[in-house]
């Protein structure tokens, strides 16, 4: 017989073991249910996982992210808010932490970051997710979440100087796009280049490129000179293409300005106050005022086909027939030389096409054609008796055009007087623009004499035009003044400190208060380089060929060199040593009489010394010839032309007739310099 068993559970309640099973019962469910549900699993089909995950936005590899993005995180369940900190949550740009506000949604399941600054444009974000964060039933994501994203890049525009014009085109603008910036000068400014990094990289005022990152760009402009004229381009619409030529330049002067299409586009015609003025993409003009050009463009439609035109060089002529036209249209392409060219060719992809300036063809493609030019060359000719001529350049033919610099040098013992033949005047140097075939003659006469006493003395040539004329530099502090011009070769004007100076508007000289006369550096505009050149050579040439000098005979080491108290009769003089003057020096004679001291070391003048000329004596005919230092002190009266190796130093209060010719520096103390007549 079976016996019914039944369980009795109140032994279990009486011992407490009912609620301890119901707990273990619970537990193992819980369990059960989420550490097995959160195991990777491959449900086709399935819409929600069990693990907590998350996507972004922006999301891995997005790129151009605008730089006030507020950066999402939406997950797959509800997450504990408490977890979604900085410390699970973060934004990185190259390691370094970006901060911002991480904040909640009313949808539990997103999350957002919001940077405490704009991102910084073009720039690799990264951002992660951490196991740290968990959602509601405490399930935490499997492994970290990176994923990266870059900014978009940024175009930055600046003005140089910021007075000088208006950039526009400036943002933010997506990777691999095609932007177009622009420039515009404002009055008494003229555009000239966009620079980057100091590099131009367009002197186009309309300036279109591909964009791959961030740039910085500057918008430079120079105020125009006086006795110029500006040129300022832009092209419509500024995507159409670009232009070259904008500048400033001498009123008067020859301008050849450039249009040149972008893709897609075709020149029209050059307008100017909407009325047009040129339909040659490269237009030549006489400039006479200010002028502001627009090049118009023509978007090609896609049904037609492009005729773009160019010339080669820029300058050499003018083309007419660029546009869209109908596929099969015959077209002419013209083209005009300009003064000094002639037409060669036409020639697409540098194959020589047509040699009519006049071409004819059925359009049934694109096509880019180039007009090419020969420039004109002539001759120059020159002549010269009891002298020579320098030419710089010095070729045997010259381009239409070109500026040549002819310097008269005469023989010892001549003076250039004028120019004949195809030039005339008595100015040297003289500019010649070669625009035909030219033959010069220099004029060289006789240098009249009458008798006197003492050594012939060496021609100065054009160091003869200087009261200061230096190698390496000219300075000054306190009040001084010269009378004369001053020049520096080869050093550039800002070897030359104290003086304030001004530039003149030709380029070539500049001017001070304290310099009655011009101011020359080897960096002024020609012909200005050549003719110091040449002075500074003739400067040499006179230190050499007074040291040379033997009639008549020397008088060797006078005084032994202390010259102090003595009255000098004219002659050649020669020393060994250095000279010192400690006091008054005479010389006396008659107004053709000459002294030449060759001095194989310094000539010093102490405070107070003085040269003191007989009532007919000429400074310009006394030479001190010095091989070391020629020093004069406070107070000191000289006179003379002062020949020197090295340094010319004219201290406090020294006052010197005569020139200071230096194959080193000048240096001057609120001195005195007045240019013999």
């Amino acid at each position: 017989m079976n016996k019914k068993t039944t369980l009795n559970l109140n032994i279990f309640k009486n011992r407490g073991y009912i609620k301890t099973l119901q707990t273990i019962g619970a537990l193992l469910l819980f369990f059960g249910i989420f550490i097995t549900a959160c195991k990777k699993d491959t449900f086709t089909g399935e819409v929600v996982g069990l693990c907590p995950k998350v996507t972004t936005d922006p999301m891995d590899k997005a790129v151009d992210v605008v730089l006030d993005k507020t950066v999402t995180l939406t997950f797959n369940t509800a997450m504990n808010a408490a977890t979604i900190n900085k410390t699970t949550f973060t934004v990185k740009q190259n390691g370094v932490l970006v901060d911002g506000t991480i904040a909640a949604t009313a949808n539990p399941a997103v999350y957002t970051f919001k940077p405490t600054v704009p991102l910084n444009p073009f720039v690799l974000y990264t951002g992660t997710v951490t196991t740290g964060a968990r959602d509601t039933l405490r399930t935490a994501l499997q492994s970290d979440y990176v994923w990266t994203f870059t900014s978009i890049p940024n175009i930055s525009l600046s003005a140089n100087p910021t007075a000088g014009g208006i950039p526009n085109g400036a943002g933010n603008f997506a990777q691999g796009s095609t932007t177009t910036v622009t420039a515009t000068a404002l009055p008494t400014f003229v555009f000239t280049n966009w620079t980057e990094n100091g590099t131009v990289v367009s002197t186009s005022a309309s300036y279109t490129f591909k964009v791959n990152g961030n740039r910085a760009l500057v918008a430079n402009f120079i105020p125009i000179p006086v006795g110029n004229s500006s040129v300022n381009l832009s092209s419509s619409p500024a995507i159409g293409g670009n232009t070259g030529g904008a500048g400033a330049y001498p009123t008067g002067s020859s301008v050849t300005v450039t249009a040149s299409a972008n893709p897609s586009y075709t020149f029209t015609n050059w307008t100017d106050n909407n009325v047009v003025v040129s339909t040659s993409s490269n237009y030549q003009f006489t400039l006479t005022g200010n002028r502001t050009l627009v090049a118009n463009f023509k978007l090609v439609p896609s049904s037609q086909f492009a005729l773009i035109l160019s010339s080669s060089p820029a300058a050499g002529g003018m083309t007419d027939g660029e546009g869209p036209y109908n596929a099969g249209t015959s077209v002419t392409a013209k083209a005009v030389a300009n003064t000094g060219y002639t037409f060669t060719n036409w020639t697409e992809n540098t194959v020589v096409v047509s040699t009519s300036a006049n071409y004819t063809f059925a359009l049934n493609g694109n096509r880019t054609l180039v007009a090419n030019f020969a420039v004109q060359t002539f001759t120059l000719n020159v002549t010269a008796v009891n002298g020579s001529v320098t030419k710089n350049p010095n070729q045997t033919t010259y381009n239409y055009g070109t500026n040549v610099v002819l310097t008269a040098v005469p023989d010892v013992g001549y003076q250039f007087s004028s120019w004949s033949g195809d030039a005339s005047g008595t100015v040297s140097p003289l500019t010649v623009e070669m625009i035909a075939n030219k033959n010069i003659t220099a004029n060289f006469i006789l240098i009249p004499t009458t008798t006197g006493t003492g050594p012939l003395l060496p021609t100065l040539g054009l160091a003869g035009n200087f009261a200061a004329l230096t190698k390496s530099g000219i300075s000054t502090t306190g009040i001084t003044s010269i009378t004369g011009d001053i020049g520096v070769s080869p050093a550039a004007a800002t070897a030359i400190t104290g003086f304030g100076l001004i530039m003149d508007t030709n380029g070539q000289t500049s001017h001070t208060p304290i310099v009655n006369g011009k101011v020359y550096a080897a960096d002024y505009a020609a012909p200005t380089p050549a003719y110091l050149t040449t002075a500074v050579l003739n400067m040499e040439t006179a230190f050499t060929s007074s040291n040379n000098l033997t009639v008549p005979a020397p008088v060797v080491n006078l005084g032994a060199g202390n010259l102090s108290g003595l009255t000098i009769a004219p002659g050649l003089y020669k020393f060994s040593t250095g000279v010192l003057i400690t006091s008054p020096v005479y010389l006396n004679g008659n107004a053709n009489d000459t002294w030449v001291f060759t001095i194989s070391q310094d000539l010093t003048a102490n405070s107070g010394a003085q040269i003191i000329l007989g009532p007919n004596v000429q400074a310009k005919n006394i030479y001190w010839v010095v091989s070391g230092q020629a020093i004069l002190g406070t107070g000191v009266d000289f006179s003379g032309i002062i020949l020197s190796k090295t340094l010319i130093s004219l201290n406090t209060g020294a006052k010197v007739t005569g020139r200071l010719l230096a194959q080193t520096a000048v240096t001057l103390n609120a001195s005195t310099v007045i240019q013999p007549q």
